[in-house]
């Protein structure tokens, strides 16, 4: 059973009703010394990002995070072989064979995570699937209600002026008790493993504080669901993103943006609706995620 990356596919959906994949059976030798044929290999299509594991032990067995990337993971049987191959000048007529051994089998687990530089972080409502759509051609759903995103989407961003791009992940809102499995809980969480830089959007709407509390508090709740999932994600660099500054008044988008920068944190304001303040967001993300790809080049040159 061989295993392929492939770009072609986004979602594991046409393995959801196959249980019980098998390679092709070979075809038995016949009289007159004929040789059998081999059987047929049996190539799984994956997206890339997608991570297979042992279904009992829970081991990682591939890790398909390139395109084209091909994994043998279970070798095939082998053949037998028929009493002529016996034969010797001793032996005219031998009367025995060998039989042909089965090919390996094992349950498996298959996890998809997206392969993005830029991963959206936000409460439900925070404006990530308004943002990702004005800057890509990204078609998300976007309605005013909670978990309008149900599945992850991703968008290809173009830095004004130049030819440069990097790819942002529109992933389903995250709330309290995310970490415990809460809403879309670990849905959410595992694909912001492999994303570069978190980009963390802080609705400014008025509307918002006495639902989830006032800004500072949200970015503190999603921190604190990051940390207690995995302590490397709540270290991952973080730039925020005050979101919907047009409903806000300028006192309170000041009070917000104070705190966060005491704190040490890179904090952007801007609207998705009227645009403003977008263009200097997407070059400090480009600078970031270039920097990112610099570092892991030169982690990945042999010492």
């Amino acid at each position: 059973m061989i295993l392929l990356a492939t770009r072609d596919r986004n979602t594991l959906s046409h393995l959801r009703f196959k249980q019980h994949i098998k390679a092709g059976n070979g075809v038995a030798g016949g009289p007159a010394n004929r040789t059998g044929r081999s059987g047929t290999e049996a190539v799984i299509e994956l997206p890339v990002g997608t991570v297979v594991r042992d279904f009992k032990s829970g081991q990682v067995l591939a890790d398909l995070s390139e395109d084209g990337m091909r994994v043998v993971l279970l070798a095939g049987g082998k053949g037998g072989m028929g009493n002529a191959r016996f034969k010797s000048a001793t032996r005219r007529a031998p009367d025995y064979a060998q039989g042909g051994l089965p090919g390996e089998n094992k349950e498996l687990m298959l996890e998809l995570k997206l392969l993005a530089d830029v991963g959206l972080l936000g409460f439900p409502n925070a404006g990530k699937s308004t943002l990702i759509s004005r800057l890509s051609e990204a078609k998300p759903k976007i309605a005013a209600y909670p978990f309008t995103t149900l599945t992850p989407s991703l968008g290809v961003v173009k830095v004004p002026g130049s030819y440069e791009t990097f790819v942002m992940a529109d992933i389903p809102g995250l709330i309290e008790g995310a970490a415990d499995g809460t809403g879309l809980g670990h849905q959410f969480l595992r694909h912001v493993e492999r994303c570069a830089l978190l980009l963390h959007l802080l609705s400014l709407d008025p509307l918002e504080e006495p639902v989830h509390g006032d800004a500072i508090t949200r970015f503190a709740t999603i921190n604190s669901e990051l940390q207690r999932f995995d302590p490397a994600l709540a270290r991952r660099p973080q730039v925020v993103l005050l979101s919907k500054a047009d409903l806000a008044s300028e006192q309170d988008v000041t009070t917000a943006r104070e705190a966060l920068e005491a704190a040490g944190h890179s904090v952007f304001v801007a609207s998705s609706v009227t645009g403003a303040g977008l263009d200097a967001l997407v070059y400090d993300l480009a600078a970031r995620v270039r920097a990112a790809r610099d570092s892991e080049s030169v982690d990945a040159e042999p010492s």
